[in-house]
């Protein structure tokens, strides 16, 4: 998801890093070297079920949508979500939530309502092929290429991040911080597949959750409790505006109630949120890995409930930092004074310093094996995805085809261990940039933003042709590019998230017009072909489980999902 402001990469200084270090005790150690075991073992267990390629690539299509459905989570809890939404936090506080209840559950929500039956009833193996299948070979290579290249970048960061923070927290040296991360995720991936990739983010999840739930308790209680941390936030730079979600000003840029109101729900709501979590292959992936439609429909309606309460674990700590800990309060006493202030204390820093502050040990070894977990479910979810879309959708497809299937399953290993390393080295060039993950969550508001205009048009308008496919995707990224660079030149300035609320509107409404105009001058493909591919083609019982009907009110997608609304409903009129 697209961050505000929040520089996640950012290197830390001299000074930060020796107050951040901490008095790890030998229970501490042991905690972390305990969690590494399970990892470990999940591989070596998961391994006994992979005997073809798509016991590799999607667990056989055979787990349980519980299991799915926190996998779906932890996938997302990486280096952003846990050190992006607590820096965003302590800078901007209750607004912070809206990437959650405006940005991430309606889109979930709407994938496994809407497009989950299209993408588990066409049996595609991955989101590139589904274009594929749809648009042709030349939406599918671009699509292809971008989400690959993207996640050795991504899962690059996140091994950057966990180096970094293992450098600081402990002092390790930083490339053997990387290495050893790097050589545990490729070990358990490689032996079980995507299945150790799903059931270890399960372990994640809990994991995370026991190390962020104490933290935010005993923060809480540090402060006086929820009346006394309201009382320090409203007398804090950004005063009690931090405490009300909406109108969101300092968060969207606009100083207009309106429109940074429109921005936050049509910028972030729509496009960027839908874009993100309905077409990105790393989360869909999770989904592809159940039993049946019903299962695969309720993986992201489960994995929405949770969602909707870690703001409560992320997001407060970071309030609870900035007034707590005395760098931090200083840093933004600063900041709120010189907005162009540039100090060793960042607002990413915020989670690490309350740790230091609040946690004693054994709870201080939960708490890092809680952001090795979180770290390792997100390079874990890259990389996974990265060689099932390589072997299947670049490799089978245009290199070498009908090969026998343990060919690919081979190949699906080599390519896990290519990535890995690819990754250790775009962990290195990761250090060279102070603004690596604002860079790259830039980029990603730029393919998304159209991809999601053309798949959402594409699945239901069956008129929709191959050419404007690939067509609506190039204009609509390149108009986003042209936004950004007036942005970037001064031409118009918004702060906070605003510049890319406007580029992902501009990149989908171009993508429509371009797509629609294309269309009335290119021939579409036969009905006959569109198939389990547009809703008006595809019969319900392609759609929908036959035994659907009888399923208990607690399997029930659309009922979850109505359930799920009404909650986040509820969320954003409490925080409001």
């Amino acid at each position: 998801m697209p961050l505000a402001d929040s520089p996640v990469a950012s290197t830390v200084g001299p000074l930060a890093a020796d107050q951040l270090r901490l008095d790890a005790a030998p229970v501490d150690y042991a905690l972390v070297a305990l969690y590494f075991v399970f990892v470990i073992g999940i591989g070596l267990l998961a391994r006994s079920r992979v005997s073809n390629s798509i016991d590799f690539f999607l667990s056989g299509r055979s787990l349980p949508a519980w299991v799915t459905g926190l996998a779906f989570i932890s996938a997302n809890l990486g280096a952003v979500e846990i050190m992006g939404m607590s820096a965003n936090g302590a800078q901007f506080g209750f607004p912070t939530f809206h990437y959650f209840w405006i940005g991430a559950v309606p889109a979930m929500l709407f994938l496994g309502v809407v497009m989950m039956p299209f993408y588990y009833g066409s049996k595609v193996r991955s989101v590139p092929e589904f274009m594929r299948r749809r648009f042709g070979t030349g939406a599918h290579l671009v699509n292809a290429l971008s989400f690959a290249i993207a996640q050795v970048l991504i899962a690059g960061v996140n091994l950057y991040l966990l180096g970094s923070i293992v450098n600081v927290l402990l002092g390790w040296p930083l490339w053997i911080s990387v290495i050893v991360a790097a050589v545990i995720v490729l070990s358990y991936i490689t032996l079980g597949g995507l299945s150790a990739a799903i059931y270890n983010e399960v372990l994640q999840f809990f994991v995370i959750v026991a190390a962020l739930l104490p933290l935010t308790l005993v923060g809480l209680h540090r402060v006086g409790g929820w009346d006394g941390l309201k009382d320090r936030v409203s007398a804090s730079p950004g005063g009690a505006a931090q405490l009300s979600s909406w109108p969101g000003n300092e968060l969207s840029g606009f100083t207009d109630n309106f429109l940074s109101v429109l921005g936050i729900v049509f910028g972030l709501g729509f496009v960027l949120s839908f874009g993100y979590w309905t077409t990105n292959f790393v989360e869909v992936q999770r989904a592809l890995a159940t039993h049946s439609i019903s299962a695969a429909r309720r993986t992201p309606i489960i994995g929405a409930y949770p969602k909707m309460f870690i703001p409560l674990i992320v997001v407060i700590p970071g309030m609870i930092s900035a007034v707590l800990v005395p760098q931090m309060a200083e840093f933004k006493q600063a900041k709120a004074a010189d907005p162009d202030f540039s100090g060793e204390v960042k607002y990413n820093d915020a989670l690490l310093y309350l740790m230091k502050e609040v946690l004693p040990n054994g709870l201080l070894g939960v708490g890092l094996a809680g952001l090795l977990a979180a770290f390792m479910a997100g390079m874990a979810a890259n990389i996974s995805a990265f060689n099932t879309v390589f072997s299947f959708d670049l490799w089978q497809q245009y290199v070498i085809k009908d090969r026998p299937d343990h060919y690919y399953l081979t190949v699906g290993r080599v390519a896990t261990v290519g990535a890995t390393v690819a990754a250790i080295f775009t962990a290195m060039i990761a250090g060279n940039f102070s603004n690596i993950m604002d860079y790259l969550q830039t980029l990603f508001s730029f393919f998304n933003a159209p991809l999601f205009a053309t798949f959402i048009l594409g699945m239901f308008w069956k008129r929709m042709t191959p050419t404007a496919g690939w067509m609506g995707l190039v204009c609509g990224t390149l108009s986003a590019v042209v936004v950004f660079l007036l942005h970037e030149n001064g031409v118009f300035t918004l702060s906070g998230q605003g510049s890319s609320f406007v580029a992902a509107g501009v990149a989908f409404v171009v993508d429509i017009v371009v797509s629609v105009a294309v269309t009335m001058v290119t021939r579409p493909k036969p009905a006959a072909e569109l198939v389990g591919l547009v809703y008006s083609e595809t019969p319900e019982s392609m759609r929908t489980d036959p035994e659907q009907a009888t399923l208990p009110w607690y399997q029930r997608p659309v009922l979850l999902a109505g359930i799920a609304l009404v909650l986040v409903i509820a969320l954003n009129v409490i925080a409001g």
